[in-house]
């Protein structure tokens, strides 16, 4: 029996955790977390245009090249484990064999939370899907009846993460996490990401803003903590606590 915090991040494409959760990666780690990132596609097709204006450019070298980044980037923010389930993007197959390949990796990280994409996105619906399949996975990892004998999963909250257009993608922020001593570590993971340089300021302009929210919020100028960079994630499932704050 082990008392080891963890938490695992479910990724539609190999550059989406770095974007949307990489602050939130590197802070757990750091706080003795073993933070589990699984990718169920590269982005071959549909996020990885600058890559295919390139002369003699296949499917499985720009793979490759999504992986390496992917890998470089999972080192910078200290990951403790990443896995590629490699399922074809636009769309992604998410059918049982993938289904049931998540619900065993959920069952054996046993995430103290889980994360994923908003639930609504009409712009990239692997994304949406994605959240759906999580979703649907944790169902199943809960379930007695699924696999028995394998350990099932409690009640992980799922935080989804920040889409690229929130106000198209009905996402609405009810936590912001300071991620200001390790946005070096997210800024470097961003710049491992070289088939999407156009993103990097973009992000870089997402966890200011998020910040000044995180400033607002904790007290403003009465007294709020001096972040500079934050995330913002949406809570599916109620908190349970003792105390009111």
């Amino acid at each position: 029996m082990t008392d080891k915090k963890t938490a695992l991040v479910i990724s539609a494409h190999s550059a989406d955790f770095v974007w949307r959760a990489g602050g939130a990666i590197a802070l757990h780690q750091k706080l003795g977390y073993d933070v589990t990132v699984v990718c169920l596609s590269y982005g071959e097709r549909g996020e990885s245009a600058k890559l295919w204006k390139l002369d003699g450019m296949t499917l499985d070298k720009v793979k490759t090249e999504r992986r390496k980044e992917a890998e470089n980037a999972a080192k910078a923010l200290d990951v403790h484990d990443i896995q590629f389930f490699d399922v074809g993007d636009y769309p992604l197959d998410l059918g049982r064999e993938t289904r049931d390949r998540m619900v065993d990796v959920i069952r054996d990280v046993q995430p103290k939370w889980m994360m994923s994409h908003s639930k609504w996105d009409p712009y990239n619906t692997d994304h949406m899907n994605t959240t759906q399949f999580a979703l649907e996975c944790r169902m199943i990892a809960q379930a007695w009846g699924h696999n028995p004998g394998q350990k099932v999963l409690g009640a992980p909250q799922m935080y989804l993460f920040e889409p690229h257009q929130t106000e198209q993608m009905e996402w609405k922020p009810n936590v912001f996490l300071d991620i200001t001593e390790v946005w070096d570590k997210k800024r470097a993971a961003i710049e491992c990401m070289q088939g999407q340089e156009h993103l990097w300021d973009f992000y870089t302009n997402v966890a200011e803003n998020r910040g000044n929210h995180f400033r607002r919020n904790s007290g403003g100028q009465a007294g709020g903590r001096s972040a500079r960079q934050a995330e913002g994630f949406q809570a599916i499932f109620p908190s349970t606590v003792d105390e009111l704050a």
